[in-house]
């Protein structure tokens, strides 16, 4: 019959795949009991409500005790985290390790764009912003973090399979002006190939691309973050040094709903917000210069008082910039709107 120190270390043999460590070092075991016939039993304690991998955590965890002699049923449950055992897990009061970064790689800042909802523009921004910090004289890459649903290659026309890997690393694609991209996209034959990967390949792809990318000497690395505030927006947020996230939003009140959603996460998770943009916020009637709100009255200062930082901007619906963007043509986009928006990230 084992005892509580070899049950235990057992259980340092169960890696959580969100958080890349063990589930005894991350404070997740509770309630162990070990009854004399062989029984044994504990309750898993979940950094997240609802969390996706839970069953496999702990279908690994019954297996790693049952193979200790003597075992005759393990037992688990589960609960969540309080908020001070959250804050230790998810890195406040113990950081997880990051990623090494490649030797030859020199990145001065990493900045997040992010919403929390589909369809509000985030990779179209990312790409502009790219756009506008490289025409300020800045050296730029994007590291595309929307694994299944990638675009950013599209933006800039950049033809699939463009990424190459070596003995040094992966080298990034490199735009017409220079703007260095990794994406899964580029990974592919075919741009309309689906990826269909779980959560910790997904998360272990977006390690690989912050840590074995050949990027080079950066000003500035662009994240163009998935919808949603699951294993993508998790993996950055824990693997990357972010020095600040933008948030993007558009007047519907829907959009306003998920991005407070991704505020919350962002605090708990202890993450700069930097600033907020509002997308599609009007139209500019080009014959006499009026402005319609297509999609409703604005919602972004509301946005920016509960996260508690300035607005960024408020950008129009451009027809001309969706036609560039089709086309691939990102990079001769010279929108005054972006122009100033950079400013806030030299």
């Amino acid at each position: 019959m084992p005892n509580q120190t070899e049950v235990i270390d057992a259980l340092r043999k169960v890696t959580d795949p969100e958080l890349g460590r063990n589930l005894v070092e991350l404070n997740m075991i509770h309630d162990l009991a070990i009854a004399p016939e062989g029984d044994i039993s504990f309750t898993i304690a979940l950094t997240a409500p609802g969390c996706p991998l839970r069953e496999a955590m702990a279908a690994s965890a019954r297996a790693a005790v049952k193979a200790l002699p003597g075992v005759t049923e393990v037992n688990t449950r589960f609960r969540n985290m309080t908020d001070a055992e959250r804050s230790v897990a998810l890195g406040k009061a113990q950081a997880p390790q990051l990623p090494k970064l490649n030797a030859f790689n020199k990145i001065n800042q990493v900045i997040a764009v992010m919403s929390g909802k589909g369809g509000v523009g985030k990779s179209s921004i990312t790409a502009t912003l790219a756009v506008a910090l490289m025409r300020k004289g800045q050296k730029v890459g994007i590291l595309d973090a929307d694994i299944t649903g990638p675009s950013i290659p599209r933006l800039f026309k950049l033809p699939s399979g463009g990424l190459r890997a070596g003995e040094m690393g992966m080298l990034p694609a490199i735009t017409a002006k220079g703007i260095r991209v990794v994406s899964a996209n580029l990974l592919l034959a075919e741009e309309d190939l689906p990826v269909v990967w779980r959560g910790p390949m997904i998360s272990a792809t977006i390690r690989q691309f912050w840590g074995e990318a050949l990027w080079g000497k950066l000003d500035t690395l662009l994240v163009d973050l998935p919808p949603g505030t699951s294993d993508a927006a998790l993996a950055v947020a824990q693997n990357l040094p972010l020095n600040g996230v933008v948030l993007v939003t558009t007047p519907q009140e829907l959009a306003v709903m998920v991005v407070k959603k991704a505020i919350h996460m962002l605090k708990e998770l202890n993450v700069p917000i930097l600033g907020v943009i509002e997308n599609m916020s009007y139209y500019r009637c080009p014959n006499c210069g009026e402005e319609h709100a297509l999609f409703g009255p604005s919602h972004v200062d509301e946005v920016a008082g509960r996260a508690g930082v300035p607005v960024w901007g408020r950008l129009p619906v451009d027809p001309t910039l969706a036609e560039l963007f089709d086309s691939g043509r990102a990079e001769e986009i010279e929108t005054p709107e972006f122009l100033a928006l950079a400013a806030y990230l030299i």
